[in-house]
């Protein structure tokens, strides 16, 4: 019988001898990254599944059986239990917040502080800073933790859980395989779109939003955007196996919103709806870490705090229940609210537009309670409920007054979601693409990219993903990578000086002219030529300085048995990063330009202060054309 210790060493040894055997394979031709994105896409996939059990188990017995409370789902979301119809107790629901609050903060900081938040910042920073590493014992921490901080009323979405569920196996199995570390930053950010593409059933979004999230401006990690939609299309279907049959590919808010433009004029209504939301975002963003900063200095063991910002999210959601009447819709404050942006989507005006105001505001407010104190839970789903929520009142307001154009006030709901997270978040592409699919309706694509692309432009200033870097060339991750791109753009034929005069010496020429040739002028490096003109070999005024005080052997010596025939050289047509990488091979400061290898006749010298000159040159012009852009 096998020790569990050799079990694992078998298990890790295999591995290993995979990644040797992925390593034979060149990645486009032989599929490694199909490979290994659906191995990321099963695991996302499955993963997606026991988050989504695990979350309605708590809520079950915690939040319906033990406090009442109305679960609200969406039309496309599968409940795997039946809730009851018990009569909220407020009591308990205050209690069952703070257990949950307590339960996580205790899980998250005694195993794993790092899941603390809304898990996507954790991601992107990874990817950013830590060459796309993450502890193995995060996503398990993350999803227990945020299954508890949901399924208890904690104002969260799914999102950030599902991001380091499919990051951290990603980020695993590359350290497993011994990847390299361009590889396990791709394989974390491929399960990060796997995680989200399968959670919110929609696949194509998952994996640009896994290529977009990592940048503040309008900019995408492209290597990424293959393996992450491959890792997506996996995850999702795997997830969708878990599915009854007659929801099993359904859109999570169903597939009765059919909603049309009803006339240019409407995107007036539109635009000043992009106003509202952007100012919304920048609250939600200023009030989000505000809280974030003031749970931080309070005094006492940081496992606490969670249950204070669950105990503050249970009075506000009972509050705004007892001020609207015992409504259930205005508990959308606490958990997903997802229910209530059902409702919101297909009748507005039944929530009405007090309500729906006051959604927004407090929803703000509970999920910085919940989310900034240390609890475990994402922020797309709360950006979600607000967007759709102050979306669907700004409708309703142009309904009353501006009806012969606002015929209905829900797509103002569904634009509004894409909106508010597309400013929020700095995703405007992915955003639409998600509420899109998450919706089933893409007749609104021009008022959802023309609003989402005002709060966009109008958002640049706020962040709700502070691990964010605004674009590759401010990424640690691909340091570097913006000088090659740069420098490989520069032909030599652009760079070297075709004016300068040479000293050019015959092959035969005696040492002790060469001595004093190289006494009368300041030249550095001599090209030595035959009869023919080609350029045979080169030789430096170090190289003759060292015959100086043996002047026997002067008249013995040519210029071919001083110079260096295997010389380095650069052709008109090579780039600059190859020529520094010679200029670095023997550390010398010039290179000759030879027409061709075969001719080589000599064009000229390219040095090296010159090459970083032009290259310094090039890289302030980039810079100021980019400050004209933006």
């Amino acid at each position: 019988m096998t020790s569990p210790e050799n079990d694992d060493g078998k298990s890790i040894r295999l591995l290993q001898r995979f990644g040797e055997l992925l390593y034979v394979f060149d990645v486009k031709a032989h599929g490694k990254w199909f490979v290994l994105a659906t191995a990321i896409g099963i695991v996302a996939g499955l993963g997606a599944i026991a988050f989504q059990v695990l979350t309605q188990v708590v809520a079950h017995y915690a939040l319906s059986n033990v406090a009442g409370f109305p679960i609200l789902e969406p039309h496309g979301e599968h409940a795997f239990l039946e809730h009851g119809d018990k009569d909220l107790s407020p009591i308990l629901l205050v209690v069952v917040c703070i257990v949950g609050g307590l339960a996580s903060g205790a899980i998250v900081y005694s195993l794993a502080p790092e899941a603390e938040g809304h898990g996507t910042d954790a991601a992107i920073d990874a990817f950013h800073n830590k060459g796309g590493a993450v502890r193995s014992r995060v996503p398990f921490v993350k999803t227990i933790a945020s299954a508890i901080t949901i399924g208890t009323g904690g104002s969260g979405g799914r999102e950030g859980p599902i991001a380091q569920i499919g990051s951290g196996f990603g980020s695993y199995l590359a350290s497993r395989l011994k990847l390299s570390t361009r590889d396990r930053r791709i394989m974390l950010a491929a399960g990060m779109g796997a995680g989200v593409g399968a959670i919110f059933r929609a696949p194509l979004a998952g994996a640009l939003f896994a290529a977009e999230i990592l940048y503040s401006e309008a900019e995408f990690e492209a290597d990424v955007i293959v393996p992450a939609a491959m890792a997506s299309i996996v995850a999702y279907m795997v997830y969708c196996l878990s599915l009854p049959a007659d929801i099993r590919y359904r859109p999570l808010f169903g597939n009765e919103l059919h909603y049309r433009l009803t006339s240019p004029l409407e995107l007036l209504p539109y635009g000043v709806m992009a106003i509202v939301l952007v100012i919304a975002a920048a609250i939600y963003i200023k009030t989000f870490y505000g809280m974030h900063r003031i749970f931080k200095k309070l005094p006492g063991p940081p496992h606490v705090r969670p249950a204070l910002g669950a105990f503050l999210t249970a009075l506000t959601g009972l509050g705004l229940w007892l001020l609207f009447g015992k409504n259930p819709h205005a508990l959308a404050v606490m958990a997903t609210g997802y229910g209530t942006l059902q409702e919101t989507l297909l009748d507005a005006a039944d929530i009405g537009m007090p309500l729906l105001l006051a959604i927004a505001a407090l929803k703000i407010l509970t999920t910085s309670f919940t989310i900034g104190s240390g609890g475990s839970g994402g922020v797309f789903g709360p950006s979600m409920v607000i967007g759709g929520s102050l979306g669907a009142a700004v409708g309703l307001a142009f309904h009353d007054v501006w009806p012969d154009v606002v015929t209905r006030p829900e797509p103002f709901a569904l634009v509004g979601m894409a909106g508010f997270f597309a400013g929020a978040a700095n995703a405007p592409i992915s955003t639409i693409i998600m509420v899109s699919e998450m919706t089933g309706d893409y007749s609104l694509l021009l008022p959802t990219t023309y609003c989402s692309t005002i709060c966009f432009v109008l958002c640049r200033r706020w962040k709700l993903y502070q691990k964010q870097v605004p674009s590759r060339l401010q990424s640690p991750a691909h340091r570097g990578d913006f000088i090659v791109d740069l420098l490989e753009g520069i032909k030599v034929k652009e760079v070297y000086r075709r004016d300068l005069t040479l000293i050019h010496i015959p092959e035969g020429l005696p040492l002790e002219m060469i001595v004093h040739r190289v006494a009368e002028t300041h030249q550095h490096y001599y090209p030595v030529e035959n009869s023919e003109g080609r350029m045979i070999g080169i030789f430096s005024a170090d190289d003759v300085r060292k015959y100086l005080y043996d002047d026997a052997i002067w008249k013995l010596a040519i210029a071919r048995d001083i110079m260096v025939s295997n010389y380095l050289y650069v052709t008109p047509q090579d780039d600059l990063n190859t020529a520094l990488e010679r200029f670095t091979q023997l550390n010398i400061d010039e290179l000759p330009v030879l027409d061709d290898g075969k001719s080589r006749r000599l064009l000229g010298m390219l040095r090296r202060k010159e090459t970083i000159g032009f290259y310094n040159r090039r890289l302030l012009e980039q810079k100021s054309l980019k400050r004209e852009l933006t």
